[in-house]
């Protein structure tokens, strides 16, 4: 089972959020640490990253050694997600 390591982007969100999206998101980080690249998974273009949906929400992270990173997460209706990440990125 990987460790698991939020970015501060990360945990401000997650913070934010409550109830069952909040448990949606917790349930699917347990996931990642058991298989970190599932079915449902993709590979960013142009970043080391992954992403993976839940529910209305999405959640980029990276595997490095035995820690799941997890990068950021944010709503996936609008582009909320990428901007931090190319903010966080310097892009």
């Amino acid at each position: 089972m990987l460790n698991i390591d939020f970015s501060s982007q990360a945990i401000k969100f997650l913070k934010k959020i409550s109830g069952k999206p909040a448990k949606q998101i917790r349930k699917k980080i347990d996931e990642l640490r058991e298989s970190p690249y599932p079915q449902d998974s993709s590979k960013l273009v142009g970043y080391p990253y992954h992403r993976v949906d839940s529910g209305e929400y999405r959640v980029i992270y990276i595997i490095v050694g035995d820690t799941l990173e997890i990068k950021i997460a944010g709503k996936r209706n609008d582009d909320e997600v990428y901007k931090k990440l190319k903010r966080s990125e310097g892009r």
